[in-house]
């Protein structure tokens, strides 16, 4: 067990690229894959590495992110292990809420004051990856780094959206700035290895994971206390000041998921022959809710490049290149392509089902229905004969009942689309 680190998950903020999944739940909370939240990521990968102690930072929608983690992550009564929320909360030091990733981990330092640590891991909660910062902490041991950042090389078109930096051949990292603009980006490229430069990729940006030396986080937080942010703030400033700034470079696997583009995109790679992501790997789990559920159940449906969850019951013509998520109830004659399906929290009684009284559909997507390029949150009503066809000709926007976003379609959750609708 890594005892000597401690954890800290950034939950973020309001998460608003992420609107409307983020309507009613945290961005850590939103679900992936069919089965699993954005936050069993990092702290799968925590697990993974041994590190066992673990805090989530959140302020918005968390009520539906406490009870995934009290009801996914519990330890035995002999282990020291935890995965514990922190929420924004007035203290007699501030009455705030967190300000910004710098500001919500100064706030929450209190909380670790008894426990015995030697370095603080910080990690974003809205990333795709497998990491084994185990690795990353002995190169920040073996370095005598006050501060390591994890790096990973991207092409010029990703670039304004990062960190971008430049390091020494010892890896210590010389500069450092936030977004860059794309008239400046020429003086921001590095030497990448051979695999990445092939791909344009010449920009080495922060994936946003820390390891910081416990004492040197402290320093920097009381000296600094006007940065509220990591990027913008605390990083610059301890590269310019006598600190040592170790860049760890990675090379695998890694996205963003900050905006419901790249969410959708993430997803959708996932029924890739071979995804870059592994959810298929017998020592690196990725660890949920264990909600003993039935097996799925198809009728007569052409299933190609998609991934099924359980207890589906599913009697659609064709699903293709989609993901589809637990309890969801598909009808006959219904074609779906390119889309995100998240499914249920609950079963819906035979007797719900047969008795209704109400001209609502039920909590299912109905039958002869057509749905492409789309994003159906949980527990949503799409009645018959329903056509949703996603794409660029759509205009941006809050249609009520549905969002259209970089030409996605997204039904919020408990979302109701009458029969016949067409999008």
């Amino acid at each position: 067990m890594r005892r000597s680190t401690i954890a800290l998950i950034l939950g973020g903020g309001q998460g608003t690229r992420l609107y409307p999944l983020t309507k009613m739940r945290s961005k850590p909370a939103v679900p992936i894959a069919g089965k699993y939240r954005l936050v069993d990521i990092p702290i799968s990968n925590c697990l993974n590495s041994g590190i066992r102690r673990i805090y989530v930072l959140t302020q918005f929608n968390s009520a539906s992110l406490n009870r995934h983690i009290k009801n996914t992550y519990n330890f035995d009564v002999f282990s020291s292990g935890f995965v514990d929320i922190l929420a924004a909360e007035q203290t007699p030091h501030s009455k705030n809420w967190y300000q910004g990733t710098a500001d919500a981990v100064r706030q929450s330092m209190y909380h670790m004051e008894n426990k015995d640590h030697k370095h603080v891991a910080i990690l974003s909660g809205d990333q795709l990856y497998q990491m084994d910062y185990q690795k990353m902490i002995d190169k920040h041991e073996e370095n005598d780094a006050d501060l390591t950042v994890a790096t990973i090389p991207v092409v010029a078109e990703d670039a304004t959206a990062f960190g971008i930096m430049k390091t020494n051949e010892e890896g210590i990292i010389e500069r450092f700035v936030e977004k860059p603009d794309k008239e400046e980006l020429d003086q921001w490229k590095s030497e990448t290895p051979e695999k990445f430069s092939s791909e344009g990729r010449h920009y080495l940006a922060s994936m946003g994971i820390y390891i910081f030396k416990k004492e040197i986080l402290t320093e920097l937080l009381d000296k600094h206390e006007d940065s509220t942010d990591f990027g913008k703030g605390i990083i610059p400033r301890a590269i310019e000041g006598d600190y040592r700034v170790q860049s760890y470079e990675f090379d695998g696997y890694w996205t963003d998921i900050g905006t419901v583009k790249s969410f959708f995109k993430a997803n959708l790679e996932l029924t890739d022959d071979l995804p870059r992501f592994n959810l298929y790997d017998n020592e690196d789990f990725i660890y949920t809710r264990a909600r003993l559920l039935p097996a799925s159940k198809l009728s007569g449906t052409t299933f190609d490049h998609s991934v099924l969850a359980e207890a589906c019951l599913i009697e659609a013509s064709r699903i293709e290149r989609s993901v589809i998520g637990i309890r969801s109830r598909i009808g006959k004659g219904t074609t779906i392509e390119r889309s995100i399906i998240m499914g249920n929290d609950y079963f819906q009684s035979r007797e719900e089902l047969e008795n209704r009284e109400d001209d609502q559909p039920p909590m299912a997507i109905g039958q002869r229905c057509f749905i492409s390029n789309a994003i159906i949150d949980k527990n949503c009503r799409i009645g018959d004969d329903v056509r949703i066809a996603g794409g660029d000709h759509l205009e941006d926007g809050d249609y009520g009942e549905y969002h259209v976003v970089d030409g996605i379609v997204v039904v919020p959750k408990r979302s109701v689309i009458p029969d016949g609708t067409k999008i």
